[in-house]
């Protein structure tokens, strides 16, 4: 059973239909009104479902009991869940061999609902991908496998959330064969650090928080732009001599010593 929404779940699940696993059903978040039109858009997840005529379900509610019927009855062996929703335990805890999350950071660094844009904002140097498998607390289960890929200075969000679709499809191939071979051995993640203070998050990021500050270093405002671009973009406001404001976004800055 696979779970997810965006593009960047969508190379996962391709990768698993084109390499023969048999995907019982695809779960993905309803449909909803998009633009001035109000024209019903489809999760990326789902469009690609529907070419390969795969099972979908669209739950409101994943608590609900109809929605907890309908996928007891796919009867799958594993969940693998990639930019999705969080679930609750009658959900995550039904497949046999458990269910896992591909996370586009290096746990237990970046959990949350930004890893990519916050990882570079922060000025690191590397990053990757981790699958692990879900329990009670988001992004905080066992380690399954890892892989790490470099941020360049010139990298932006964009790049490396490619970068990461790919590695982490990848990954998810590497991590089912590995389940199904009972060749895995879990990691619990508090193993890999001493105190909650040495742990950066990575929380959902909103307008506000795209503000450029410009009272920060020059090193900083370089990764905040880049961190946020082409989405959801840095952001400043220009004063003209009238006193008039014009807010405009930032994709891409130098640095100039």
């Amino acid at each position: 059973m696979f779970m997810g929404t965006p593009d960047f779940a969508v190379e996962s699940l391709k990768q698993l239909v084109e390499n023969d696993y048999n995907v019982v059903g695809v779960v993905t978040m309803p449909d909803k009104p998009a633009g001035r039109g109000h024209k019903i858009q489809f999760s990326p997840v789902k469009e690609y479902a529907l070419t390969k005529g795969l099972t979908i379900l669209q739950p409101e509610k994943l608590k609900a009991e109809s929605f907890v019927n309908e996928l007891r009855a796919l009867n799958a062996d594993l969940q693998i869940v990639i930019a999705f929703r969080m679930l609750p335990e009658v959900v995550w805890n039904m497949p046999r061999l458990g269910t896992f999350n591909l996370h586009a950071s290096l746990l237990p660094q970046y959990r949350g609902a930004a890893p990519i844009n916050w990882a570079i904002i922060n000025g690191e140097k590397e990053t990757g991908i981790t699958t692990f498998f879900i329990t009670h607390e988001i992004d905080t289960g066992k380690i399954i496998q890892q892989e790490k890929i470099p941020i360049h200075e010139t990298d932006n969000a964009e790049v490396i959330h490619d970068k990461l679709m790919f590695k982490g499809a990848e990954l998810v191939l590497q991590t089912v064969d590995a389940i199904l071979r009972d060749d895995i051995h879990p990691k619990p993640q508090d193993e890999l650090y001493h105190s909650e203070d040495e742990l950066k998050p990575a929380p959902k990021i909103f307008k506000e928080t795209c503000r450029i500050n410009f009272a920060s270093s020059t090193g900083d405002i370089y990764n905040f732009i880049r961190g946020l671009s082409p989405y959801p973009a840095a952001w400043a406001e220009l004063v003209s001599p009238d006193g008039s404001v014009t807010p405009v976004k930032i994709f891409e800055s130098e640095k100039i010593q």
